[in-house]
Order: C-alpha cells, then sequence, then structure tokens
C-alpha cells in the first residue's frame, strides 16, 4: 500500500464522522423552510393564498445567494462559517418555537424562518466548500453518494417523521399551537447538538482560510467579470428560459399538494390527518423521488442526457395528472393516496436529473463554480415566482380545476426544452465542454 493511499483510507475513515450528520444538517433547514411551513401554517389556518405567497418568499436566499457567495470564501474560515451559521440556525429554529403561541405569529414566524433560510442557504456555501477543501479528489468522488443519502434523509425527516411527530402532538396535547411549538423546539435542540458535535469533529485543513489578498476594486472587478461571462453564453436567453419554466408546473403543485392532502373533503380537500401526511407526502413521496433521481441518473450515464431529456420532460410534467384524479374521486383508501403520490413524486425524481445534468452542462468552463451557482440561483427562482401565485389560482379555481390548470401550466417547459443548445454524447461518460 502506497503512503497515498494509506492517508486516503485514513482520511475516509476520519470523514465518516462528520459527512453524513453535516449534511444531514443541510438539508433539515431547507426542507423545515420549503415544505414543513406549508404543513404548519396550514394546520395553524392560513389561507391558501398567503401560505403559497409568503413561504415562497422563504426562496428568495437561495436565489440571491450566488451575490454573496464569494464573502464566505473571501473571509473567515469555511469550518467557522459552518458552525457560525448552524448556531443561527439553531437559534431562528427556537424563535419559531417561541413566536407561534403569540397573536402575531404568522408574520414573527416567518421572520424567523426568513433568518433560517438565509443562514441554511450561507451554510449550504460554506458546506459544498469546505466539502472540496477537506477531502482528495478520490475521497470526494467515494463520498458523492453519501452526502446524497444524508441530504435525502434529512428530507424525510423534516417532511416525515417530523410532520407525524406534530401529528401525534396535535392529538396528545389537543392544542394544534402547542403541538408544533414543540415540534419546533425540539428541531431547534437537535440541531445545536449538531453545530456542537461539528465544533469538535469537523477537520482543520491548511487550505481552510481566507482568500482575500487582493484590493477590494480588483476582487470586485473579478466578480463582476465572471457573472458577465455567463450572461454572454450562445443562447442564454433560451437557457434561462429553460431554468425558469421547466418546472413551472411542479412549483405550483408543490405549494398546494400538502393543503389539499390536509382541506377537508367540503372544501375539496382529502381530509387526511398531519401524520397522515406526513407518511404519504414525506415519506413514501420522499422515497419516490429517490429512487426517481437514482434510475434517472443511471439511465443518463448509459445513453446521455440528449436520449433521455424528452422522456424526463415527459415524467416530471405528466405525472401531475394524478392529482385530478385525486381531487375528482376523492379515494377513501390511504393506499390509492399512497400510490398516486408515489407516482407524481417518482416522475419529478426521474425528470428533475435532467434539470440538474442541463445545469451541470451550461456551467462549464472556467467559472464552472460560479457559474453553477447562479444556475441554482436561476433554478430557485423558477420555483419560487410561480409558487407565489399559486395559493390565490387554487382559491379562485378550487381544487378541481387548479390540477387540471396545473397539467396545462406545463406546457411552457414542453416548449422551452425544445429549443435548448445541448450537444448529443453530453452525460454519456463526459461532462466537458458545455455552453460556453
Amino acid at each position: 500500500m502506497t503512503e497515498t493511499s494509506a492517508s486516503t483510507l485514513k482520511e475516509r475513515r476520519k470523514a465518516w464522522a462528520w459527512i453524513p450528520s453535516l449534511y444531514f444538517a443541510e438539508g433539515i433547514p431547507y426542507v423545515l423552510v420549503m415544505t414543513v411551513s406549508v404543513v404548519m401554517y396550514k394546520r395553524l389556518d392560513i389561507s391558501n393564498a398567503d401560505i403559497a405567497l409568503y413561504t415562497s418568499w422563504l426562496y428568495l436566499p437561495w436565489v440571491i445567494k450566488p451575490l454573496w457567495s464569494p464573502i464566505v470564501d473571501l473571509f473567515g474560515t469555511k469550518r467557522a462559517w459552518i458552525t457560525g451559521m448552524q448556531l443561527l440556525v439553531g437559534a431562528a429554529l427556537a424563535g419559531v418555537a417561541f413566536t407561534i403561541p403569540m397573536d402575531a405569529f404568522f408574520q414573527w414566524s416567518l421572520a424567523a424562518l426568513w433568518l433560517v433560510a438565509f443562514s441554511s442557504a450561507t451554510h449550504d456555501i460554506a458546506a459544498d466548500g469546505f466539502y472540496m477543501l477537506a477531502m482528495d479528489d478520490a475521497n470526494q468522488s467515494w463520498f458523492v453518494g453519501i452526502r446524497s443519502t444524508f441530504y435525502r434523509l434529512a428530507m424525510i425527516t423534516g417532511q416525515g417523521l417530523l410532520v407525524v411527530l406534530a401529528g401525534w402532538l396535535e392529538v396528545r396535547q389537543e392544542s394544534v399551537q402547542a403541538a408544533w411549538a414543540t415540534t419546533f423546539g425540539i428541531v431547534a435542540a437537535g440541531f445545536l447538538l449538531l453545530m456542537a458535535w461539528h465544533r469538535f469533529l469537523l477537520p482543520r485543513p491548511a487550505l481552510d482560510g481566507p482568500t482575500a489578498q487582493a484590493s477590494g476594486a480588483a476582487i470586485l472587478s473579478e466578480f463582476m467579470a465572471t457573472f458577465v461571462s455567463f450572461f454572454r453564453k450562445p443562447k442564454i436567453g433560451v437557457i434561462l428560459a429553460f431554468l425558469l419554466l421547466y418546472r413551472f408546473a411542479e412549483a405550483q403543485l408543490a405549494k398546494m399538494a400538502a393543503p389539499f392532502l390536509l382541506d377537508p373533503v367540503d372544501a375539496g380537500g382529502l381530509a387526511l390527518s398531519t401524520a397522515q401526511v406526513g407518511f404519504v407526502y414525506g415519506t413514501v413521496g420522499v422515497l419516490a423521488l429517490t429512487f426517481g433521481g437514482i434510475l434517472g441518473g443511471i439511465v443518463v450515464a448509459r445513453k446521455g442526457l440528449k436520449y433521455w431529456l424528452w422522456w424526463m420532460a415527459v415524467a416530471i410534467n405528466v405525472p401531475n395528472a394524478v392529482y385530478i384524479f385525486l381531487s375528482w374521486s376523492v379515494p377513501a383508501s390511504l393506499l390509492v393516496v399512497n400510490a398516486a403520490v408515489a407516482v407524481e413524486q417518482f416522475g419529478y425524481g426521474f425528470g428533475f436529473t435532467a434539470y440538474m445534468m442541463y445545469m451541470i452542462y451550461v456551467a462549464d468552463g472556467p467559472h464552472k463554480t460560479a457559474h453553477f451557482a447562479l444556475c441554482t440561483g436561476f433554478m430557485a427562482l423558477g420555483m419560487m415566482l410561480p409558487g407565489m401565485v399559486s395559493g390565490w389560482v387554487q382559491e379562485t379555481l378550487g381544487y378541481n380545476l387548479f390540477f387540471v390548470y396545473v397539467l396545462l401550466a406545463t406546457i411552457p417547459g414542453f416548449l422551452v426544452t425544445a429549443f435548448i443548445p445541448l450537444r448529443a454524447s453530453f452525460g454519456r461518460g463526459e461532462q466537458g465542454h458545455g455552453v460556453s
């Protein structure tokens, strides 16, 4: 065994102490802000229009994070940013717990959730940068699947187990407000424990330090050059349209799926309990989403993105029709509801592979890290803007017609997919030479 391979194996053994927990900690705040908050506000009798509008605003830190990501590189260590943001997330989650019993809980809890969102987006930047600094190339590749697995486990924990816990507490405590305050208090305490864990167990890479060596003017100039080069890519208008519209329908469906499952039958919903929604959407749905994503990655690696692009566009859009079936038939069987949600989420996972791979294709070039961050900003914007109006549209049309509208809203995604630049060989054993 060579000295290099021995060092790699030693580093790998140590990494098991922090990589799973780091990416679990990355996933929890996101799923709380984007998904669990929708369920909570629905149970606290906030209207669908207000839920969709105000929780969609919580996407904003992820939309604009490319604008402040250089700050994380330039000042302080990634390690310090990680633990600092985890402390802030834990404190903000405690703030949500404390504000829920207040009279003006909606405004105050939204402010606390916005702080969670900002801290989480910053934490994402630091965690991904730290991963690359703390691991050699071999171990970075080896742990890619581990990262993804624990991020998915965070989704199951948030959308599934925590929602089930809140539902159980609603029954036990006979108070919806007390149940959700307790749930967020538990999560806050758990997150602060994660921060303490990382404070002691994250390694201290020699390369992890501030990179602010040049003058402020030079740094700004480099940042602007990187930014401008992204918008000079060939067919950038079509590319941006794809990033914004590929999930146009899914962005609206995602905001109204949980309220639909929770609303009483006389309001057009399925009248599921909070715990049932946690199981259906947060456990069965997330598992189907994960399997769809895994399959998508496998098939793209074999025949390339160009070959599978239209199949994936169909997969992310057409299964939305299951909600038309659910809203018009109102099945009493929980098995039928689980199967329908699983079909839709599997299609979403499979179809989303095309989106992620295309962002890699677009970002490739001299500034691939910064350009990929810009792509993710447009990805978040593509979820934020349609999501904001989805509640108003649903209240105007009712659930039956809203889900018909969602199926029609897939048309823009199909149209832009037809015009994007894409090399036929991309994804089939190589990922270089994208749009530049």
